[in-house]
């Protein structure tokens, strides 16, 4: 039949634009997403043990891992940076921690003005403490 191409596309326009509304209105309303996205990382200080695997594991050497040595000759996790700016979000950190002591967080609002804002001290404590320079 000629034109059976400009009806079935017409009536996918036609659906699309008369059907369920599938935007969603970002400012007001947060999405829901999936607990396995990729928004920002979250340490368990206490399980960490200074490994550095996670370190050695970024392509990008996007972590910067500071430890000292206890009485008890164990590692002591002293100091945990990230930037942000720098990662491409592989998850290759989050699977070669041996305790589990680094997570995704579905945060994803991280938008900043200034490039050194992207650093973030995930030891310190939370990101806007770090940003407001505590």
């Amino acid at each position: 039949m000629f034109g059976k191409g400009l009806l079935k596309g017409l009536s996918i326009t036609w659906h699309n634009c008369f059907g369920k509304a599938v935007t969603e209105q970002y400012p007001e309303r947060k999405p829901n997403l999936p607990p396995s996205s990729h928004g920002c990382l979250f340490l368990e200080k206490d399980k960490c043990i200074a490994c550095g695997l996670c370190s050695k594991a970024c392509p990008n050497n996007v972590i910067t891992i500071e430890s000292e040595r206890g009485e008890d000759k164990k590692r002591k996790l002293t100091g945990y940076r990230v930037k942000l700016g720098q990662c491409l979000f592989c998850g290759l950190c989050v699977e070669s921690c041996p305790k589990d002591a680094l997570h995704w967080r579905p945060d994803f609002e991280h938008a900043c003005y200034r490039h050194e804002d992207t650093e973030h001290d995930l030891f310190a404590g939370s990101e806007a403490e770090v940003r407001k320079g505590a």
